[in-house]
């Protein structure tokens, strides 16, 4: 297996970071892809007020995690775990300890590559793994490289390769920091990523979570899931906002309920339990088991008591897994875009769809008996909510 080791400060991790890995593993043939956030960097001081070790582990997480390539993409928090300088030949050391029978390739920007003779135990590095070196203008395959290069291989037996990088993001971390630090520069972030800088303040941002833009507030929710959950949350927010201008309900409000709606879906249940406790959120015995249920609940907790919304964006999150009797337009809604927003696919899905914007109550009758036939058939224990939403509606329904 070829393992490459992408390593750096990642200080924040930018989409240049996430351009050039990729490439570098196509262009190498690479099995998997270690991101190693450093630790203590030997050749810099990280800047003052930067992010925790831990923050920085968790930025690159997202980053990672937004190339939606989870069974080639991993992080490691070896070099965070180890005390003292993070230097690379003790990673690589460690990390052949780990994989004795793979090939390692270390991947590094052209400075690094220019310099790697003058870094702790350049032997040790050439020996352990094949170096890459990103080109990142065609000047930069030119005679320094080459020279590099036949050096480090006369020298130290080293292996290397440059990869020339169809793309370049013009930002470097430094100047990224500056930019957040100006309110600007989230083009160069994956929305995840972006919405962690925002909601821990880092960089000298001081966004006040409860009075957020529509964009900031969808970074803050696509940050506190995983990517492959993004193209539902927007696909949800989107039919939200249509169907709340076919019944002349509040887009705005449709919109930021259907972008927070499933903020908490990823929490292990104690963090669930943890957070119905802070806000004084009722459960019953159901709820209390089952973190698939509860998180309707505590994705309303945190949409109000972190980004303030109102009752009517409350009630709609709270309720659209299990819906309740007598619900209000909004709820309604948000239940239903969940529902039938474009990623969803299943028997039945096009007649939902069209009776949504026909007959809403007709839309729903049929979403939660189409709920209730499922739990029934898949021996599921169905809410009492569920079952009185659609002895409701049935009952109240006007229309054949």
């Amino acid at each position: 297996m070829k393992i490459g080791i992408y390593g750096g400060t990642f200080n924040p991790p930018h989409l240049g970071h996430l351009t050039s890995a990729r490439f570098a593993m196509e262009a190498l043939g690479l099995d998997k892809l270690l991101f190693m956030p450093a630790g203590t960097p030997p050749h810099k001081v990280l800047p003052e007020g930067s992010p925790t070790p831990e923050q920085r582990l968790r930025m690159m997480e997202l980053a990672a995690d937004s190339m939606l390539l989870p069974d080639r993409v991993e992080i490691s928090d070896l070099e965070l775990q180890r005390e003292g300088k993070s230097f690379t030949s003790d990673t690589l050391r460690q990390l052949h300890e780990v994989f004795p029978d793979d090939e390692l390739w270390f991947l590094m920007g052209t400075d690094m590559f220019l310099t790697l003779h003058k870094w702790h135990e350049p032997e040790v590095i050439c020996s352990l793994a094949h170096l890459a070196a990103f080109a990142r203008t065609e000047k930069d395959t030119g005679e320094m490289l080459e020279i590099q290069g036949k050096y480090l291989g006369e020298t130290y037996g080293a292996s290397c390769t440059v990869v020339q990088l169809p793309r370049i993001i013009p930002v470097s971390s430094t100047q990224l920091r500056e930019l957040l630090r100006k309110g600007e520069g989230r083009q160069y972030l994956a929305p995840g990523v972006y919405g962690y800088v925002l909601r821990h303040g880092l960089y000298g941002t001081k966004a006040d979570l409860k009075h957020l833009s529509d964009e900031d507030l969808k970074a803050c929710s696509l940050s506190m899931v995983h990517a492959k959950r993004h193209a539902h949350i927007l696909g949800v927010a989107g039919e939200a906002v249509r169907l709340a201008e076919r019944w002349g309900a509040d887009k705005e409000k449709a919109y930021r309920a259907g972008i927070l709606h499933d903020c908490t879906k990823y929490l292990e249940l104690e963090a669930q339990l943890a957070i119905c406790q802070k806000y004084g959120v009722e459960i019953d015995e159901l709820e209390r088991k089952d973190a698939k249920l509860l998180h309707s609940k505590t994705g309303a907790a945190i949409a109000r008591g972190e980004y303030g919304v109102d009752e009517e964006i409350y009630t709609a999150i709270f309720y659209h897994t299990t819906g309740r009797a007598n619900m209000t337009l909004m709820e309604k809604i948000i239940y239903l875009a969940d529902y039938i927003e474009p990623n969803r696919d299943f028997e039945g899905l096009e007649t939902l769809r069209r009776l949504c914007y026909e007959d809403l109550d007709a839309g729903l009758e049929m979403g939660f008996a189409m709920s209730v036939a499922d739990l029934k058939r898949r021996g599921v224990v169905i809410h009492a909510n569920t079952q009185g939403a659609l002895d409701w509606v049935r009952e109240h329904r006007k229309g054949p």
